[in-house]
């Protein structure tokens, strides 16, 4: 009797489940005000897609949300007078910026999962 591997994800599925929820989770934390946890759904979708996908397409898009959202928390960090959390010193434009780059991973986690 020969042991066979189970899939990490479905068949069907280009994508882990944890990627897409983390790609869902990461717009909902930042227009919630949760900027600084959101921390964790960014590196979710970034180590997920650059280690589990298979889809060359969803690498660049979490890459590309991986950078948008460390540029706020690289100024939020180099700033001595800054405010007591990350969602009250972000500047609105850069948090659009986060939600639009979150956008584009999602689109590419959705369209990954139906090829």
């Amino acid at each position: 009797m020969t042991a066979t591997p189970i899939p990490l994800t479905p068949a069907s599925r280009g994508t882990p489940l944890a990627v897409t929820i983390a790609s869902w989770a990461v717009p909902v934390m930042i227009v919630g005000q949760f900027a600084m946890l959101a921390s964790v759904p960014v590196a979710v979708a970034l180590v997920g897609a650059l280690v589990r996908v298979r889809d060359r397409a969803v690498r660049p898009a979490a890459m590309l949300l991986a950078a948008t959202y460390a540029i706020p928390l690289t100024i939020w960090l180099a700033r001595p007078d800054g405010a007591p959390n990350l969602s009250k010193d972000m500047h609105p434009g850069l948090a659009a910026l986060i939600v639009a780059a979150s956008a584009v991973l999602i689109v590419t986690v959705h369209r990954a999962g139906r090829r």
